[in-house]
């Protein structure tokens, strides 16, 4: 198995963990000090080494931080995580909801004038900590960058990941790393930079054309890199990972310590991305009197915009998984109602039916499987402790996905565990009629997710209902199931465009009692001209995943004509492309799960 069912922290360890942090704080005249869920390389996913935010406090959510006072420890977490650490963490910890409450001023608001606030500047990127010296000058509070305390405190601390880096193909990349670098680098010396400085490790893997194994769910290397106005590539990689890989002409291997002195002898300008390169970088560059380019990483969005072969491969193995999906799904409705199955279970068989595909190289991210109020969890993560048995009356959110050498793919089904209620039904209804919104949708040329966001909500919102996450975020190819820049989002300002996979997930919560979140994967295309429309470029989305969507929980007289007509005609074309894929019971069981409504 893939992903373990074991709770890796205790609300009770906080406690004297905090003490021996404040502890250290003292010693350094600290009235502060930051707990990011972040390593150096901002990464979503982060190696063992670097789960300091769970293990100082027990919250082990995929984002959020720790402002640790000498008299206050907030945890500032967003609306995906406010139940979750709520039973996470001890009462020594107090929750925050983030955004809505900003570290600047939460800080401003507990701490002394001319108070002194530690960070390590690895973990933090420039931007983050020039906001808040912004915020924070007004009260004379002081940003002191310093070693991080808590390695100095965390005894049994794991070692940095050594995993090997491996090759992705050129058939499965779509373009050499050679014409990759050549094209970047033109854009360097357009802009008059004598070189990038790249820190994220899914933008090295992209532009290098390699793969990595340093932290779980997804396939990157922990390395940074100098990509120079030449095309020529320096990249920072413990040797070990790369001892056995034959590297392109033009890209070095170079000890991860000699990052800082192959900066101080750039003469700049250097780009430098203050949104993802740590505070450290900067700092090396600003004493070294290198001059700073203030850009966005080059590889950000030449990599969110798939080429064919990208798109093509990630299309196969959505089939590949959506066929695993149906076995899956198959076997869930002929075991569910004899009772004995758990959360647990659940997510074993729906990894094994994935692992019988001979393709799987992971899970994209852990599987959440919540029933009845645990769907309410929108990131649950089941444990042997919180494992709960499947109930007559209850809904079942499955949210997962797998890492395929052509694709990475994330799908999410809510599905009925015996007689539904009127309720869970128009629910169910309302946030199904927004996934149909956004995957009909037609839009012109410069439009950010912010645009698109509301036509998912729009049902919703008439109902008086609205769910705490966006409505979609971006996807990689064999990289992380959360990618940016793309996204659906209130906040998202990045125009779309064509090749740009996201995913397609509202959601409603109901908590103490249910969870609905209904999810595809779409990607971003030229729309087909109308006939009597203007003559202007249009976009729309094709959906990539083909899973059949639960007709138990639909309201058929809720829906529009042109809503039910798009859900026959999503359910024939799975039947089409899943059908044969399958056989037995779950092709007998795909055919009465697509028929029309």
């Amino acid at each position: 198995m893939f992903q373990s069912f074991v709770a890796t922290t205790r609300p009770e360890q906080g406690p004297p963990r905090l003490r021996a942090l404040r502890a250290e704080m003292a010693r350094e005249g600290l009235d502060g000090f930051l707990v990011p869920r972040a390593d150096a390389h901002q990464g979503e996913t982060v190696a063992p080494r670097d789960e300091r935010l769970a293990w100082l406090t027990g919250f082990t959510g995929s984002a959020g931080f720790a402002a640790v006072l000498r008299d206050v420890a907030g945890v500032f977490v967003d609306g995906r995580y406010r139940l979750q650490v709520r039973g996470q963490v001890a009462q020594d910890f107090t929750p925050v909801d983030w955004p809505a409450t900003k570290l600047g001023p939460w800080l401003i608001s507990h701490l002394p004038e001319g108070g002194r606030v530690g960070f390590d500047p690895w973990l933090h990127t420039e931007a983050q900590i020039a906001a808040l010296r912004e915020e924070l000058e007004v009260k004379g509070i002081a940003m002191m960058p310093c070693e991080n305390l808590i390695d100095r405190i965390w005894e049994d601390q794991p070692p940095p990941p050594e995993g090997r880096i491996v090759p992705h193909s050129l058939e499965l990349a779509g373009e050499a790393s050679e014409d990759k670098r050549a094209r970047l680098a033109a854009g360097l010396r357009e802009a008059g930079h004598e070189a990038a400085v790249l820190t994220l490790p899914d933008s090295i893997a992209w532009l290098l054309n390699l793969r990595g194994s340093d932290v779980a769910r997804t396939p990157v290397p922990h390395a940074f890199a100098i990509l120079y106005e030449d095309a020529r590539v320096d990249l920072f990689v413990a040797p070990q990972k790369v001892e056995e890989l034959a590297l392109d002409a033009g890209v070095t291997a170079l000890p991860p310590d000699g990052l800082a002195a192959a900066l101080t002898f750039l003469g700049g300008p250097v780009r430098v991305d203050r949104d993802t390169a740590p505070v450290a970088v900067a700092d090396i560059l600003r004493e070294a009197e290198v001059e700073i380019a203030w850009e966005q990483d080059p590889c950000i969005l030449p990599k969110a915009r798939k080429n064919s072969a990208e798109i093509a491969g990630t299309a196969e193995a959505h089939l590949r998984d959506g066929a695993a999906m149906v076995r899956f799904l198959a076997w869930l409705d002929a075991e569910a109602p004899g009772g004995g199955l758990t959360e647990i279970e659940v997510a074993r068989r729906l990894e094994q039916f994935r692992r019988e595909t001979n393709a799987l190289e992971d899970i994209s991210f852990e599987t959440i499987a919540g029933s009845g109020p645990d769907g309410a969890i929108v990131h649950y993560r089941v444990t042997k402790e919180s494992d709960r048995a499947l109930q007559d009356g209850n809904l079942l959110l499955v949210d997962s996905g797998g890492q395929y050498r052509d694709g990475t793919t994330d799908v999410t089904r809510t599905i009925a565990v015996g007689e539904p209620t009127e309720e869970q039904v128009a629910c169910f209804t309302r946030v199904l009629r927004g996934m149909i919104g956004i995957s009909t949708l037609r839009w012109p040329t410069g439009l950010a997710g912010r645009d698109l966001d509301p036509v998912a909500r729009a049902p919703l919102w008439r109902a008086g209902q609205d769910f705490d996450h966006g409505t979609g975020h971006g996807v990689g190819v064999y990289l992380s199931v959360h990618e940016g820049p793309q996204r659906l989002s209130r906040t998202s300002e990045v125009p779309l465009e064509p090749g740009m996979i996201l995913s397609n997930e509202p959601g409603y919560y109901r908590e103490g009692a249910f969870g609905i979140r209904i999810e595809n994967l779409v990607v971003v295309e030229d729309a087909p001209k109308l006939e009597g429309g203007d003559d202007r470029r249009m976009l729309r989305f094709r959906t990539l995943t083909f899973v059949p969507i639960d007709r138990r929980l639909i309201d058929a007289a809720m829906l529009a004509p042109d809503e039910r007509e798009w859900l026959n005609r999503y359910h024939a074309e799975v039947a089409e492309r899943i059908g044969p894929r399958v056989d037995g019971a779950a092709a007998a069981w795909l055919a009465r799960a697509t028929a029309p409504i």
